[in-house]
């Protein structure tokens, strides 16, 4: 006798799957702008969160394609180091290391993207930030700074970041990180890393500990 069971009502029920839905987009590009630097000719892109107050910047030369891997790097807000150039990190030299390497890739592959997000001090804010920063002075590290002010280690996400990625048209990269979370959340978006580039800071006797901290006790993949 045939098994006719698979064409039963039930069993077509079971096999009938409506058709998977894209997810929700999150993030809405606002405005963007020619942006001349000392590293080259970059195109502005201001993004919105739809979930949050948060606003993104993106940074992109060249042109992006979905087929070529792309370096990008998805740099969190430090207004000490981006900014006023402090050596109690390393950000400032790796977002200006990262300018660098996107400038530099030779033609016509040459091209590349940093998102900006404003999740500073690792998602704390400046004014926990400049609390930590007087508890580093006293002796805590990076790490013990935060607990002693009852806040995260590390607070950020980075999910939008990835979706403003793809949003730009990318879906290979060349990650310039050392840090595994910003890599297991690209990987998650559907972004394939191709490569994770390598930024060679010069190392400084004023943030030896802060970098020991990161590699030791958060798995960064610090080498130095």
């Amino acid at each position: 006798m045939n098994d006719l069971s698979r064409f039963s009502p039930r069993a077509a029920r079971t096999v009938i799957k409506p058709p998977r839905r894209a997810p929700a987009p999150t993030i809405e590009r606002v405005a963007t702008a020619c942006l001349p630097t000392e590293y080259g000719d970059f195109r502005i892109i201001g993004y919105r969160s739809l979930t949050s107050d948060e606003e993104f910047v993106a940074l992109a030369r060249g042109e992006l394609r979905a087929d070529r891997p792309t370096l990008a790097r998805i740099h969190s807000q430090c207004l000490t180091g981006d900014v006023f150039g402090s050596v109690k990190c390393d950000c400032g030299r790796q977002l200006h290391a990262a300018l660098r390497l996107i400038a530099e890739a030779p033609a016509p592959e040459g091209c590349g993207v940093i998102v900006y997000q404003q999740q500073e001090g690792r998602g704390i804010g400046i004014i926990n930030k400049i609390r930590a920063y007087a508890l580093q002075d006293a002796g805590a590290d990076t790490i013990e700074a935060n607990e002693l002010l009852g806040l995260g280690v590390d607070l950020r996400t980075y999910e939008q970041c990835a979706e403003i990625l793809l949003d730009l048209g990318l879906r290979r990269l060349r990650v310039m990180s050392n840090n595994p979370e910003k890599l297991r959340a690209l990987e998650n978006a559907g972004l394939e890393i191709v490569e994770r580039v390598q930024l060679d800071i010069e190392p400084h006797e004023s943030f030896s500990g802060y970098l020991k901290t990161k590699k030791e006790r958060m798995g960064h993949l610090i080498y130095a």
